[in-house]
């Protein structure tokens, strides 16, 4: 079982990746605006679909992986602190427009939705490296069974992702002309999420705790 320490900070952590702006924040922001809140909630379900699927991926093998051959956890770690590095370097250089503006999609059928928030989440690497990178600092050998501890770091994960993408969902009309009305606030919120992510280069990088 984990400590309460532990969930917390996994929790924080958490909510700066739902928070920080990447493709799944785009996906549902121009998908609700286009389509309506009930296609946004349909896409946020495919999104979590493939929440779903990493959380599996890290319960039955990467764990184990990771123990077994620490190198191929080094590896993970730095190719997620470079990775980290490169979404801030994109995120700020000259030209590049805010992660949050929305663009017009397509009406498609709930079927094909729930496919592409699935999709959307399952191929997007920030999500991957992050997810695989991150969690697997939070889980304690000592503390008891990793396949445990590994549901529920999942488990906190999913709902925190959910209820934040829900709200997003549900506000992104509010969001799309509070954001058109204040275009300064997009180029800082840039530079921001660029010293966020940056931030978490470094912790990723320099932390040998496990």
């Amino acid at each position: 079982m984990l400590d309460l320490t532990t969930m917390i900070g996994f929790a924080l952590v958490a909510l700066g990746m739902v928070c920080a702006p990447g493709p799944n924040m785009i996906y549902l922001l121009s998908r609700s605006i286009t389509q309506g809140r009930v296609a946004g909630v349909t896409s946020l379900l495919g999104i979590m679909l493939a929440f779903t699927v990493y959380i599996i991926a890290t319960m039955l093998g990467l764990s184990a992986l990771f123990h077994a051959v620490p190198f191929v956890y080094e590896c993970i770690r730095w190719l997620g602190a470079g990775y980290l590095v490169w979404l801030a370097w994109k995120s700020i250089r000259p030209g590049q427009a805010s992660p949050l503006e929305p663009k017009p999609l397509s009406i498609d059928s709930p079927r094909k939705l729930l496919i592409m928030g699935f999709m959307t989440n399952l191929l997007n690497p920030k999500a991957a490296v992050l997810y695989i990178s991150l969690l697997p600092q939070f889980i304690d050998p000592a503390r008891g069974s990793v396949l445990l501890q590994s549901m529920e770091l999942g488990f906190i994960q999913i709902s925190i992702s959910f209820l934040i993408n829900l709200l997003i969902v549900l506000t992104a009309s509010q969001i799309a002309a509070w954001l058109g009305a204040r275009p300064l606030w997009l180029k800082w919120q840039r530079w921001l999420m660029a010293s966020v992510l940056t931030g978490l280069a470094a912790r990723m990088a320099l932390d040998r705790s496990k």
